[in-house]
C-alpha cells in the first residue's frame, strides 16, 4: 500500500510529515492502539507489519476455540494486517469514539507518530493538505474494508441497524457543497424493484436518497464478474441476500471516487422512491478543481468507510456489548447502537441542511 500514499499525497505534504512526525521502534507484540482507549496519535508504518484484531471474552467459549484452532496464546481475532505505507490512528481526527480494535506488532517495526494536535490543526489550516489526506486515508479505508470481508466473507453478516448516514454527512458538508449539489444534480424517479446499483457494473454517479427505500444485497456465488454482468443485462430481478436498507437522506454510489473496482453489492428500490443523481464526470471534475470541496467529500467517504468497519467488527460477536434493560451502563464500554453525544452535535445542523436540500429541490415532505 506504500504506492496510495505516494499517489494521493505532494511533495510539501511528504515533507510536513517527515519534519512534524517521531520515528518509533515498536516491538513485536508491543500494542499501539487499544480498544475503547481514545487515539492520540497517527501512526505511518514505515517498516514491519501490524496487526489488527478484536478482542474477546476468556469466557467465551467460542473466542477460546478459535485460539486453539489457530495456535494463538491470546484471544483476538484478526480482522486485517497493515503493511508499510499505511496508516492507522485515523479516528483521532475523523471520529470521536474511541478505537474499535486492537492495533499491535505483529513483528519489530518501526512508525512515523504525527501527535493528534498537530494533524488536526494542520488539516484545519492546509487545505490542499486535508484534500490529500482524506483521499488518501478513504482509498486505504477501503482497501481494509474490502479486505474483511473477502477474508470473513459476506455469509458472516445478518442484517444490522446502520448508523444513519445523514445523521453525519450533511453535517460534515458545507453550506455552499449542498448548493453545488442541488445545481449538478439531477431528479430520478426510481420505481419499486428497479436496480439503481448493479454488482459489477459502472456506477454512474452519486446518489442521495430523497424518498422512499433501497435494498443493499449481495449474491453468495462467485460468478466471474463478466458472467454476473452480462447475466443481468436483460433482467431488473437479482437473487441477493439483503444486507441493509438505504432510507431518506443515505447516500449510494460513492465509492467509485475512492475504489476503481467495479462494486460489490446490489442496490434496488424496495419501493418508489425519488434520488438526486449527481453524474460521475461533473463530480470528478469538482474534485479536482475545488480542494476545498474535495477535502469534505472525502473526509464524509473517510467517516462512512470508518462507521462501516465498526459495524462489521460488532456483528461479527466478537467482544461485543449488548444492553440488557435494567442493567447499569458501564461507562467504560461502548454498546451496540449506542450513540456518542459528540456524535448528536451534527444532527441539527445535518437535519437543517438536508431538509434545505429538500425544499429547493421541491421535494414532498420537506
Amino acid at each position: 500500500m506504500t504506492e496510495v500514499l505516494l499517489q494521493e499525497l505532494s511533495n510539501s505534504d511528504i515533507n510536513w510529515m517527515i519534519a512534524t512526525g517521531k520515528r518509533e521502534e515498536i516491538a513485536a507484540g508491543e500494542v499501539l492502539l487499544q480498544q475503547n482507549e481514545a487515539a492520540h496519535t497517527l501512526y505511518l508504518l514505515l517498516e514491519g507489519a501490524l496487526t489488527i484484531g478484536i478482542p474477546q471474552a476468556e469466557s467465551d467459549p467460542l473466542a477460546l476455540a478459535f485460539s486453539v484452532l489457530e495456535g494463538r496464546e491470546t484471544t483476538e481475532r484478526e480482522i486485517a494486517r497493515i503493511a508499510s505505507g499505511e496508516l492507522v490512528g485515523e479516528e483521532c481526527f475523523l471520529d470521536s469514539r474511541a478505537p474499535f480494535t486492537i492495533v499491535r506488532a505483529l513483528e519489530d517495526s518501526l512508525v512515523l507518530a504525527i501527535p493528534q494536535s498537530q494533524i488536526v490543526a494542520k488539516l484545519q489550516q492546509d487545505v490542499s493538505f486535508a484534500a490529500h489526506l482524506y483521499r488518501a486515508i478513504a482509498v486505504l479505508l477501503s482497501n481494509r474494508l474490502r479486505s474483511v470481508v473477502n477474508q470473513l466473507g459476506y455469509s458472516r453478516f445478518a442484517q444490522s441497524a446502520q448508523i444513519r448516514e445523514v445523521l453525519f454527512v450533511f453535517g460534515e458538508l458545507s453550506d455552499s457543497d449542498i448548493d453545488w449539489i442541488i445545481a449538478a444534480g439531477q431528479r430520478e424517479e426510481i420505481p419499486a424493484g428497479k436496480i439503481l446499483i448493479h454488482k459489477g457494473r459502472p456506477v454512474d454517479g452519486l446518489y442521495i436518497l430523497l424518498n422512499g427505500t433501497m435494498t443493499v444485497s449481495i449474491s453468495d456465488n462467485d460468478n466471474n464478474p463478466l458472467a454476473i454482468v452480462f447475466a443481468s443485462l436483460d433482467s431488473s430481478e437479482d437473487p441477493g441476500r439483503e444486507i441493509a436498507r438505504l432510507l431518506r437522506g443515505d447516500i449510494a454510489g460513492e465509492m467509485p471516487f475512492v475504489d476503481d473496482r467495479p462494486p460489490e453489492t446490489t442496490i434496488k428500490a424496495h419501493e418508489d422512491s425519488l434520488v438526486l443523481m449527481v453524474p460521475k464526470q461533473q463530480l470528478v471534475v469538482k474534485l479536482h478543481q475545488d480542494e476545498v470541496f474535495a477535502s469534505h467529500f472525502y473526509r464524509v467517504i473517510s467517516i462512512l468507510l470508518l462507521n462501516r468497519l465498526r459495524d462489521i467488527s460488532s456483528r461479527l460477536g466478537y467482544g461485543r456489548r449488548t444492553y440488557d434493560e435494567g442493567q447499569a451502563l458501564d461507562n467504560n464500554i461502548e454498546y451496540e447502537e449506542e450513540l456518542d453525544f459528540n456524535v448528536l452535535d451534527h444532527v441539527s445542523l445535518a437535519g437543517a441542511r438536508f431538509d434545505w436540500l429538500l425544499k429547493c429541490l421541491n421535494v414532498k415532505g420537506a
